[in-house]
């Protein structure tokens, strides 16, 4: 299987493994980088790299070079200090960053988009794209924004679920100028009590993605229907997915843009509330109007013995989580997943009310309602007052081809936890073009130790030596890193406990 085959977007090819070496270069915490800061990585804009910081009423750009000295640090003071400020965007381009902010001022919900150059200055005016008024003072996101692959395409779209059987749905979509191509507003029937959206994707060409679904008392999806919004059309085509004799878990989407076709995949039972049996796939092709792949893919014993932890090996899945999925040129996939669960002193961990009950549905008591609650622990700085312990434990990576035959499959056993916070646990994955790198701590002589496992296009695991500059009083949140070049990675840390700083890893 060549390299070019298996990674559509970045095709640079490797020497060979023993070829690899790594390098971090860390920067020096800032006084306002405190462990209660709010951050993103934006990405690398002009040679630099971007990163927005937060703390209480006051918002910065910070700006550091190739070796993570700080060039600037820019107050963004064209956001109201003294309103609401409810979510921010970003959208890194190589000599730009556009940025798509919400925030109340009284009753109303402003959306704005401004554009910051490479310094991470204001370039121009801001752009009032929408508002919205509301009776209440609201912390729950209205506006979602999300770009295309290729970043030509801005979707920004509210929903209104005041009427809980009539969604009402409002989009806009806008070029890589900010330029707005098309307005819509339409209704989403939702007929049943239980009736979800989840996440939605835009693809190349401006088109809108996601679906609909419905869980039973069981909690497990018993229908599902994939909706596409054409960029200039002003309806929605739909498809129900075939779930005869089985029930899903939540579905994730991945748009497959070379091949021009909506990837949705799950894990699967074939009884409610069972044990996880495999994986559920489905592919429409967006060209010929029909679906190119559906069907299941069971776990074999072997791989559940192997993938299991410490659950038995019926239960081998029940904690997993899909965490990546990897389109190919040739049509093929690849999905990782990984163990995550909790424990407590106070209850015991529970799937279904894990992933389905609160905090995940507190949106609904909105009248404005947000898709984005799936998998809200795995992706949310967020600190326990309960004595909670969270675990991540073994990745399953498996590939596929594009008729849905395993190719290989690979276990990467690990076993992380952590008290009240899951900042430290779980991992980042790395394209490099050649390999898959899985960086994630462990636990040496009480102390977390970045460690970087590979695996080869045809499915070999190793364990890459250690990375150079690991220095001591520097802890990880690998899970929050960004890939934001080929070779770079930008991941933040806690230095000494209490300040925050980033780390750039680099692939040479």
């Amino acid at each position: 299987m060549s390299c070019k085959r298996w990674f559509p977007v970045i095709l640079f090819l490797l020497a060979g493994q023993a070829g690899i070496s790594q390098k971090i270069i860390y920067s020096e915490p800032d006084r306002d980088d405190s462990r209660r800061m709010n951050f993103e990585i934006v990405g690398k804009v002009g040679g630099n790299f971007m990163i927005y910081k937060n703390t209480r009423n006051k918002y910065w750009m910070t700006v550091y070079d190739n070796d993570m000295k700080q060039v600037s640090k820019t107050e963004m003071d064209y956001i109201p200090d003294n309103d609401r400020l409810i979510n921010i965007d970003f959208f890194p381009y190589p000599d730009h960053v556009y940025m798509v902010y919400q925030y109340q001022k009284k009753n109303i919900i402003h959306c704005m988009a401004a554009k910051l150059d490479a310094t991470g200055k204001l370039s121009g005016d801001v752009l009032e794209l929408d508002t919205t008024q509301l009776g209440f003072a609201s912390d729950n996101k209205i506006y979602t924004a999300i770009t295309s692959d290729d970043k030509s395409k801005i979707s920004v779209f509210k929903i209104n679920s005041r009427n809980k059987r009539n969604f009402l749905m409002t989009t806009m979509l806008l070029n890589d100028k900010l330029d707005m191509l098309k307005k819509n507003r339409y209704a989403i029937p939702m007929e049943e009590r239980n009736d979800y959206l989840n996440e939605f994707y835009v693809d190349n060409e401006g088109d809108l993605v996601f679906c609909k679904f419905t869980r039973g008392n069981n909690d497990n999806i018993n229908h599902g229907t994939l909706y596409i919004k054409k960029a200039m059309e002003d309806s929605l085509f739909t498809r129900d997915l075939d779930l005869t004799g089985i029930w899903l878990d939540e579905i994730k989407i991945k748009i497959d843009n070379f091949n021009k076709r909506y990837f949705l995949t799950a894990f699967y039972y074939k009884e409610s509330r069972g044990n996880i049996d495999g994986l559920y796939f489905f592919a429409w092709d967006k060209v010929k109007g029909e679906a190119a792949l559906q069907g299941t893919s069971s776990f074999p014993e072997d791989l559940r013995r192997e993938a299991r932890g410490e659950s038995g090996v019926k239960m081998a899945f029940n904690d997993y989580f899909i965490r990546h999925i990897i389109t190919r040129r040739d049509g093929g996939f690849i999905i990782g997943s990984e163990a995550y669960y909790t424990t407590s002193r106070f209850n015991n961990w529970n799937r279904w009310d894990y992933l389905y009950g609160s905090p995940y549905l507190s949106s609904y008591n909105s009248p404005y309602y947000s898709p984005y609650y799936s998998n809200y622990l795995w992706n949310n700085r967020i600190n326990s007052s309960q004595a909670v312990r969270y675990h991540a434990d073994h990745i399953t990576v498996l590939s596929f081809s594009k008729t849905g035959e395993v190719e290989w499959r690979t276990v990467l056993a690990k076993s992380q936890f952590d008290d009240e916070s899951d900042e430290l646990v779980s991992y980042q994955l790395m394209n490099t073009g050649g390999s898959l790198h899985f960086l994630y701590n462990e636990q040496e002589r009480r102390n977390n130790l970045l460690s970087d496992y590979s695996i080869s296009p045809e499915g070999v695991m190793t364990r890459n030596p250690t990375l150079k500059n690991l220095d001591k009083g520097y802890d990880f949140m690998a899970k929050f890193g960004k890939q934001v070049s080929a070779r770079q990675m930008i991941i933040p840390c806690y230095y000494l406990t209490n300040q925050v700083c980033f780390a750039k890893l680099e692939y040479n």
